[in-house]
């Protein structure tokens, strides 16, 4: 297959089926349902409609989309919206973007523990940030937060890391006037290094007090109590990987950058090679190299590559982009109006009230311009499902 063609969709489709067979009783529910769901997007077997040109007469059949979080496909245009949602929310002020890493460690027994340690992962990162932003001796401010999940490394690998975006300030403890970072420079990374790890191993062992952590295979040891503390012991005393970026250059940066990290799952198409008898060639970065050398290739078999895919499915209902502080969701509005107030940046003039016959037309034929009409729907087949798991035999 070309590279213009080759999408995730086209591997799941040739060579998911055998592989769910093989895997039988390896696959979590929501595994299967994000295979079905890629396997299925924009088929027949989603239903669509058939578009007729007012203009030229030509006929075009649309298949409907899976919408899944996890469909490469999908993301774009979810993408978009979120974009356009978040657009209003920018400030005209410098805007720093922050990672925060979990050790190799941690991101093993993350993998059974998605919800419990991918949550932690939130909470413990802006809590770091609003701490050390609130500190006085540092800032002193209030500060606002967006983080964005990511589980993956550009190899596909089980990577879990936050990238936090973060106006460059914060709003006074009295809430009376906006205090700025200093030019070029967010917080310390030394410090949001030391109290994160701290905060986030008191965190995990509280969890695992708790129960809320489960351990298969080589990590099954680790469900006793006293194991449990002692694998920590090295943890409190590695090196734990936060990073602070330069600042973008300007608001436009900022989305600039979201677009490319919000909605992106584990690989885009784009960056898909080849699918031929030896495997699946994607582009790679390799961050150990320098310049032009980190752009690489590699082949993976097909079975691989589905199951490294497979690695960054999210549980269900887990919200991969979160906000805090300022930006928290039940008081971002009036507290981005009152950080706007104190900067003294013009009220936003509201859109124009559109006309009905401004309307542009939902559907625009790709030969003459004109406007599309939908003259046939037909409904999809059988609802997004697992594929049914066939029992073992005794």
């Amino acid at each position: 297959m070309g590279h213009a063609a080759l999408e995730v969709a086209d591997i799941f489709r040739l060579h998911g089926p055998a592989w769910r067979q093989a895997q039988r009783g390896h696959l979590s529910l929501g595994q299967l349902k994000v295979m079905s769901a890629i396997e299925q997007c924009r088929s027949a077997a989603l239903g669509g409609h058939v578009l007729r040109c007012d203009g030229c007469g030509t006929d075009q059949v649309s298949y409907n989309s899976c919408r899944n979080r996890h469909c490469p496909k999908c993301q774009a245009s979810a993408a978009q919206r979120w974009l356009e949602a978040r657009s209003a929310d920018l400030l005209p002020v410098e805007y720093y973007h922050v990672v925060f890493t979990l050790p190799a460690p941690i991101a093993e027994i993350a993998y059974a523990n998605k919800a419990a340690v991918y949550g932690l992962l939130f909470d413990i990162a802006a809590e770091t940030l609003l701490t050390i932003g609130g500190d006085p001796k540092h800032l002193g401010a209030r500060l606002g937060v967006t983080l964005v999940l990511h589980t993956w490394g550009s190899a596909l690998t089980h990577h879990p890391h936050v990238h936090g975006i973060v106006p460059g300030g914060g709003l006074a403890p009295d809430g009376q006037h906006w205090i700025a970072c200093r030019r070029g420079f967010f917080l310390p990374v030394r410090v949001l290094s030391r109290l994160f790890r701290r905060r986030f191993l008191e965190a995990l062992q509280q969890a695992h007090h708790e129960g809320r952590l489960q351990f298969f295979g080589e990590h099954a040891a680790l469900a006793d109590a006293g194991s449990f503390a002692r694998w920590l012991v090295p943890l409190r005393q590695c090196e734990w990987v936060v990073y602070a970026k330069r600042p973008f250059a300007g608001p436009e940066a900022v989305l600039a950058y979201l677009s490319r990290y919000t909605h992106r799952v584990a690989i885009s198409n784009s960056r898909l090679v080849s699918l031929d008898q030896r495997g699946v060639t994607f582009r790679w970065k390799d961050y150990r190299a320098k310049g032009r050398t980190r752009y690489k290739t590699m082949t993976l078999g097909a079975d691989e590559f589905m199951r490294r895919f497979l690695l960054h499915v999210l549980p269900g209902g887990f919200h991969r982009i979160r906000h805090y502080g300022l930006l928290a969701n039940c008081s971002r509005s009036a507290n981005l109006a009152l950080v706007r107030q104190l900067l003294q940046v013009p009220p936003q003039a509201p859109p124009p009230d559109s006309l009905p016959g401004d309307a542009r037309p939902a559907f625009i034929c790709p030969h003459c311009g004109h406007a599309m009409i939908v003259v046939q729907t037909f409904l999809r087949g059988e609802p997004i499902r697992a594929p049914p798991q066939q029992a073992v035999p005794p």
